[in-house]
C-alpha cells in the first residue's frame, strides 16, 4: 500500500472558522473570482474596434488566459494542499488585479496577450474557486460534501449574474477601459475573504492518510476512472470558454442588440445557480458519473436546438437558460468523484490536474472560435464541433469507475 491511515479521525474544531463561516467566505471568493472572469467576452467587440484588432487576436489572449489558468490551478492546488489556501488566494488576487488593469491599458497585441492572457490567467488560477471549494470540502463531513460543492459552484454562477449586467453597465456608462479598471479593483476583494479560510490539512469525517503528494498523484494517474474524468472535462472547457468569450459577438452578428448577449450571459449564470445546486443534490444521492453523462448529452441537444431554431431574442434566451442549467453543473459532480474516489486530503491538487484538461479544451474553444470566424466568417463549425464533443464526453463518463478506493472504505462506510 502507498499510504497508511492514522487510527483516529481528523479533528473537527476550527475555532471561530465554523463550517458556516468557511462556506460563506468560500462562496464569496467563488462569486468574485469567477464573476469577473465570466464577463471578458463583453469586451471583445469594443476593444477590437478601438484598436483595430481582429477577433483572433483577442481570442488568442483569452485562449492564453485559459491555458495559464489551467496550468496554474494544479500548482496553486499543490501549494494550498501543503500550506493552506489563504496566502495562495491573496497573492492570486493581487496578480489578478494587475493583469486586468494591464488588460485595460494594453496598446499592442503583445501587451494584450501578456496582461489579458498570462497575468490575468495566473491570477484567475491562484484565486480559483476550486481552492475555496477544497477548503469547504474539508470542514464538512462526507454526508454534506456534495451539497457544499454544489453551493460553491452555484456561487460562482451568481457572480456571473452580478457581473454580467454590471460589466455591461460600466461599459455603457464609463467606457470599456474604465470598466476593466473597476473589475481590477473588484478582484482585490478576495484578499480579506482568503484569510477567513482555515489552513487545514486534516479533513472532517475522514481518517488521516499518511500519503505524500507524489504518492497521491501516482495513485490517481493509474486509476482508469480518473483518466477518463480528466479526458471528459476537456469537453466542458471547450463548451464553456467558447460561449463565454464569443457568444456576445455571435449574438451581435445575428443582428440582435448587444444587450441581448449581456442578458444571455446573465441568464446562463442565473440558471446555473439552480443547475449547480441541483447537481450537488443529485450527486449526494445518485451516481455522479450518470449525471455527468446526461449533462454532456443535453448540452449537445441544446446546441443543435440553437443552430436549427429561428435566431430571435427568445431563442437566445431559451438557449442561455438551457445551457445555464448545464453550465457548471459538471463541477460538483466532477469534484465529487475526485473526493469520493481518492478522499479530500489532496483534492485541490487532483482536481487541479483534471481542471488543466478543462483549460486545454478552453484554449482550443476560444482560439478556434476566433480563427474560424476570421477565416470563414462564421462560428458554425465550432458549434457543430461542440455537438460532437458533447456526445463523445457522454459516452466517456458512462465508463468511469466511481467507487471509493479500498483505503477509504473504513472512513466512508
Amino acid at each position: 500500500m502507498s499510504s497508511t491511515a492514522s487510527p483516529h479521525p481528523a479533528p473537527a474544531d476550527y475555532g471561530w472558522r465554523t463550517p458556516l463561516v468557511v462556506i460563506l467566505a468560500g462562496c464569496l471568493i467563488a462569486m468574485v473570482g469567477f464573476g469577473i472572469r465570466s464577463v471578458f467576452g463583453l469586451f471583445l467587440e469594443p476593444m477590437t474596434v478601438a484598436h483595430g484588432w481582429d477577433r483572433s487576436t483577442f481570442g488568442l489572449a483569452m485562449a492564453i488566459q485559459n491555458l495559464l489558468w489551467g496550468v496554474g490551478v494544479p500548482i496553486a492546488g499543490m501549494i494550498a494542499d501543503r500550506y493552506g489556501p489563504s496566502r495562495v488566494l491573496a497573492a492570486g488576487a493581487v496578480v489578478y488585479a494587475v493583469g486586468v488593469w494591464g488588460f485595460a491599458h494594453a496598446g499592442t497585441a503583445f501587451e494584450l496577450h501578456l496582461f489579458g492572457g498570462v497575468l490575468t490567467g495566473l491570477g484567475v488560477a491562484f484565486t480559483a474557486f476550486s481552492l475555496a471549494m477544497a477548503a469547504m470540502a474539508k470542514v464538512v463531513g462526507p454526508e454534506r460534501r456534495s451539497l457544499a460543492l454544489g453551493l460553491g459552484t452555484a456561487s460562482g454562477s451568481f457572480g456571473q449574474v452580478v457581473f454580467s449586467p454590471l460589466g455591461q453597465a460600466f461599459i455603457h456608462q464609463f467606457g470599456w477601459e474604465p470598466a476593466l479598471g473597476y473589475l481590477a479593483l473588484s478582484a482585490l476583494l478576495v484578499i480579506p475573504l482568503a484569510f477567513v479560510l482555515p489552513n487545514v490539512q486534516a479533513p472532517k469525517g475522514e481518517t488521516m492518510q499518511n500519503q505524500s503528494l507524489m504518492q497521491a498523484l501516482r495513485e490517481a494517474s493509474g486509476h482508469r476512472g480518473y483518466v477518463l474524468l480528466t479526458v471528459g472535462f476537456f469537453v466542458c472547457g471547450f463548451h464553456v470558454a467558447f460561449i463565454t468569450v464569443h457568444f456576445p459577438a455571435y449574438v451581435t452578428d445575428l443582428g440582435l442588440d448587444p444587450a441581448v448577449g449581456a442578458t444571455a450571459l446573465a441568464l446562463v449564470g442565473f440558471f446555473n445557480i439552480a443547475g449547480s445546486f441541483g447537481s450537488g443534490m443529485f450527486g449526494q444521492r445518485f451516481s455522479k458519473k450518470t449525471g455527468l453523462a446526461w449533462i454532456y448529452f443535453l448540452r449537445s441537444v441544446a446546441i443543435v436546438g440553437l443552430l436549427l431554431a429561428p435566431k430571435t431574442d427568445l431563442t437566445i434566451y431559451l438557449f442561455a437558460g438551457a445551457m445555464g442549467l448545464l453550465w457548471l453543473s459538471t463541477v460538483p459532480l466532477t469534484t465529487g468523484i475526485v473526493a469520493q474516489v481518492f478522499g479530500v486530503r489532496y483534492m485541490a491538487t487532483l482536481f487541479g490536474v483534471v481542471f488543466l484538461s478543462h483549460q486545454l479544451g478552453s484554449f482550443l474553444g476560444v482560439w478556434l472560435g476566433g480563427y474560424l470566424y476570421d477565416t470563414v466568417g462564421s462560428y458554425d463549425g465550432v458549434w457543430w464541433a461542440g455537438v460532437a464533443l458533447g456526445l463523445v464526453a457522454a459516452g466517456i463518463h458512462v465508463a468511469i469507475d466511481e467507487k471509493p478506493l479500498a483505503r477509504l472504505t473504513p472512513a466512508t462506510a
